[in-house]
């Protein structure tokens, strides 16, 4: 019977060989030896017993027995020799009582090499076994920039904290993200209140290659044990419902990338409940992101509004809304317009769109949405009960409830208001307000008599680096000397605006850049671009958000008929609408009080914006330790605007870090902040690396 086993495990062997031959790839085990240098591990460290998956089990520590095997493990000798006696005799032990006896292998970036106990994984290969017991010495690489390698120190840093070995990600983050999901979930997650360090001292058995007494690696305790059951019962369901759709063929995903990318839509309660079916129903729901992923999508982004293509066809097909039948569309608001400038911009452009479109259309508000699945209950019930066919989230907040109601509801359109949002099952949009606050910085540093301006930001995410930038680069092309110095509101440390306002002045400045909208029930003239006097200020521009006209637009196109056939040159990429001064969807007032030759200057550059002849992030510009980011003549990608996480020379001041702001502002910057992964430490680190570089 065995003998019959190792020839149908031989015939594998056989297969694989010759397809590697052919594909012109290495036939045999890779060997350990061959891939690693001594110069580039930094220590050896044991992990003592541990239970480790097969699937990472690819190759062997030395050359010695590396031809016996194919590159699955699968055996190629003849059945006669001594090899293939072994091996059948190996096979009838595990039949009979299983394979207990534990092997020694080397880790080495989360895959394994075996020192000692080839033929026992070839065995358990064959029989499609789960895991075997190792004895494992980890070989720990240097730290680089390589991406690999950081995703393994993070890697590391989980298996310290959970022991889970069986999960890996392509790209770093994947981890927190993988923890976070579980410390959220009240039923089956969590983390315990007081984690238990464990620190062993290990004998010579305990290290692959058995070389005296070695230091066990200390570890963080931080799930239940029945969490831990949990975690793995979901993630085997997982992997065997994605691996039936193909997640295999899928090669810029791992499992562990889209397991978390399902947890984050689903949660891990959920999961932890649902069959092999339920998960296979749910992949299929939303395979079009995993497909996202794989290709690497940088985000569709849309300058200007998308010219229709209309034809006989569509024309046919196009929705006929009437005031019989009426498009109806809804927008979801975190709270009262009247008490936010947000939302009281994005109410002016839902009742513009009333307007515009008359009895054609329906528009329904909700407000008062704190959490997520407040946003989910409101879209749901809008969608179910009252046949809502356009959904507009004007917040980032709400992207992660946007996709999710997307992915069950794949005939409403959902829009989320934010920039870079890499999901196919939604679009999103956001104006591009950098262009006006260029103009704005010209006549700050055209006006300002002590070279010093003031900018006032709120969020640290993506898009107002761009606007805080912009601003500064319009003020010194009119005044090389002027500086800009930028506070935060949402800082930890701040207390309100005023304490702001008072200490600008107090330092000589006298223009400033504030938000751009007011709020209705708090009134101010605060807001703008305007001179800091001692009473009240004296406003000089106003940087104007036309939502209407975007959300016109975007209705247009879907009352037409004409939402799949505008983004045909996408290939499927995710869109976002990033419209500006061309569209009309952002506009710049400015007041009688700027001298009329300054009024003339920003007119003719506004209208070279527009044309698309110029453009604010042209040119050399230097960042603030004197890197060079862009050279004379050349022009910043789009994608490079978006994700601006450095400020440009004449700017004082600095991007914060997570751990420096408030709650509210946390939240944001956890979804879409320029370093929010960074700690105050790590940006210090960066910043003195470079400027020893320099």
């Amino acid at each position: 019977m065995s003998i019959e086993l190792y020839e149908k495990a031989r015939k594998i062997g056989q297969k694989t060989y010759k397809q590697n031959v052919s594909a012109g790839r290495y036939p045999f085990l890779p060997v350990l030896d061959d891939i690693i240098q001594k110069e580039t591990i930094s220590s050896d460290v044991s992990l003592g017993l541990v239970d480790v998956p097969l699937d990472r089990v690819v190759g062997t520590s030395t050359a010695g027995r590396t031809q016996a095997f194919a590159s699955d493990f699968m055996p190629l000798m003849d059945s006669k020799s001594e090899f293939g006696t072994k091996w059948s005799k190996l096979c009838d032990a595990h039949l009979e009582e299983g394979i207990r006896d534990p092997i020694k292998v080397y880790e080495y970036l989360n895959y394994y090499y075996v020192v000692e106990g080839n033929k026992r994984v070839s065995v358990l290969k064959y029989f499609g076994a789960d895991s075997i017991p190792a004895f494992v010495t980890r070989k720990v690489p240097r730290l680089t920039e390589d991406e690999t390698i950081k995703v393994y120190y993070e890697f590391m840093d989980f298996y310290k904290k959970t022991g889970v070995n069986f999960i890996w990600f392509s790209h770093t983050g994947g981890y927190e993200r993988l923890m976070e999901q579980v410390r959220v979930s009240e039923k089956h997650g969590g983390e315990l209140g007081e984690s238990t360090i464990v620190s062993e001292v290990g004998s010579a058995s305990d290290s692959a290659d058995g070389s005296g007494t070695v230091i066990r690696a200390d570890s963080t305790k931080i799930w239940s044990e029945d969490t831990l059951l949990e975690l793995k019962a979901a993630y085997k369901r997982f992997e065997k419902a994605y691996k039936q759709k193909g997640g295999d063929h899928l090669t810029n995903v791992t499992t562990g990338d889209a397991f978390v990318v399902f947890l984050e839509l689903r949660s891990f309660d959920e999961i932890c409940e649902m069959g092999l079916e339920d998960i296979e129903a749910g992949i299929s729901s939303m395979w079009q992101e995993f497909l996202v992923v794989n290709e690497e999508y940088e985000v569709e982004v849309s300058l200007d509004p998308p010219e229709e293509r209309t034809t006989k066809l569509s024309q046919i097909l196009a929705p006929n809304y009437t005031a019989a039948k009426p498009l109806k569309v809804a927008f979801i608001y975190g709270v009262d317009p009247a008490q936010s400038d947000w939302f009281y911009a994005h109410e002016l452009g839902r009742n513009y769109v009333k307007e515009e479109f008359g009895d054609r259309l329906v528009s329904l508000k909700i407000s008062g949405i704190e959490t997520e699945q407040d946003a989910i209950d409101a879209m749901t019930d809008l969608i179910e009960n009252h046949g809502v066919e356009v959904i507009f989230t004007p917040t980032v907040k709400m992207v992660g409830a946007s996709l999710k109601c997307a992915i069950k509801y794949p005939n409403v359109k959902i829009l989320n208001c934010s920039i870079n949002t890499t999901h196919r099952y939604i679009r999103t949009y956001d104006a591009r307000l950098y262009e006006a606050k260029f103009l704005s910085g010209m006549i700050a540093g055209a006006l300002t008599e002590t070279d010093k301006i003031g900018y006032i930001a709120d969020y640290p995410i993506y898009g107002i680096t761009a606007n805080i930038n912009a601003f500064a680069l319009g003020a010194r092309m009119v005044n090389p000397s002027v500086k800009v110095h930028l506070k935060w509101t949402t800082l930890k440390e701040v207390g309100d605006r005023k304490e702001i306002y008072k200490s600008l002045y107090e330092e000589g400045i006298d223009y400033v850049s504030d938000q751009d909208m007011i709020t209705p029930n708090e009134a101010s003239r605060n807001f703008g671009m305007y001179k800091l006097t001692a009473d009240a200020p004296e406003n000089m521009t106003m940087t104007v958000y036309n939502w209407g006209v975007l959300y016109k637009r975007i209705i247009s196109i879907i009352m037409n008929g004409n939402w799949s056939s505008t983004d045909t040159d996408s290939e499927g990429k995710p869109i976002n609408y990033w419209w500006g001064l061309s569209a009309g969807v952002v506009d710049i007032i400015v007041s009688d009080k700027v001298p009329s030759d300054t009024r003339r200057l920003v007119d003719i550059m506004k209208e070279l914006i527009i044309e698309d002849r110029i453009s604010p992030f042209t040119g050399e510009i230097k960042i603030q330790n004197g890197e060079v980011i862009s050279e004379e003549g050349v022009e910043l990608d789009v994608d490079d605007i978006i994700k601006m996480n450095w400020l440009v020379e004449n700017v004082v001041g600095e991007i914060p870090v997570k751990e420096e702001l408030d709650d509210i502002a946390k939240e944001l910057v956890e979804i879409k902040g320029v370093q929010k992964d960074a700690t105050k430490e790590q940006v210090n680190a960066q910043t003195d690396d470079t400027n020893e570089g320099v």
